[in-house]
């Protein structure tokens, strides 16, 4: 029996009224369907985000760490604020180091016209700088509060479903792949 994968979706903004929690639940629901995941939430609503580096000591940061630790991959929801990232992930992000070392990272962006695009070719920069493998597929919502229904859901037909289908399905092969490999040998002798 294979274990189920275990993985971490990443919540990429804290603002007030954010569409992130409407997006997010929907990929949720799409991961729960594809039956391959366990689904654990790191959302940074709840982290002091102080304008300080991250002490490894404060308990958030440390709880953060171990839910990083012990994902085995990771689904980030990010939107794409002024052509980048929110700081908010770029905190999360950077809590962690080793723990994100030989995983993959898949990206359900939204957005403007770009649908959070350039959001997501920043941070396929950043995650490939800890040693995490950025799987090529990615699902993008361009004028994304147009997209989505007062309720939270898609039309039936609507091309994210088939995009999140193709994530999902490799973003498992990946992660079992490297979870194999990190099995067979440590990251860490080779990423020294």
């Amino acid at each position: 029996m294979t274990l189920p994968i275990r993985l971490a979706m990443i919540y990429g903004s804290n603002r007030e009224g954010r569409l992130c929690d409407t997006v997010a639940d929907w990929a949720a629901a799409e991961v729960d369907k594809s039956g391959a995941f366990s689904l654990l939430r790191l959302d940074p609503a709840g982290l002091d985000l102080s304008l300080r580096h991250p002490s490894r000591d404060d308990p958030a940061v440390a709880g953060l760490r171990q839910a990083i630790a012990a994902a085995d991959a990771f689904l980030v929801v990010t939107p794409e604020y002024n052509r980048g990232y929110p700081a908010p992930l770029k905190f999360m992000i950077d809590c962690a180091s080793h723990e994100w070392h030989a995983k993959p990272v898949a990206f359900v962006s939204y957005g403007g016209i770009s649908g959070g695009l350039r959001a997501v070719e920043q941070l396929r920069l950043v995650f490939g700088e800890l040693h995490a493998a950025t799987i090529r597929d990615c699902v993008s919502f361009a004028q994304a509060h147009e997209r989505f229904r007062p309720d939270g859901s898609l039309p039936e037909g609507d091309g994210a479903y088939k995009a999140m289908a193709l994530l999902l399905a490799r973003l498992a092969w990946w992660a079992r792949a490297l979870r194999d490999a990190r099995q067979a040998s440590a990251y860490s002798e080779v990423a020294a």
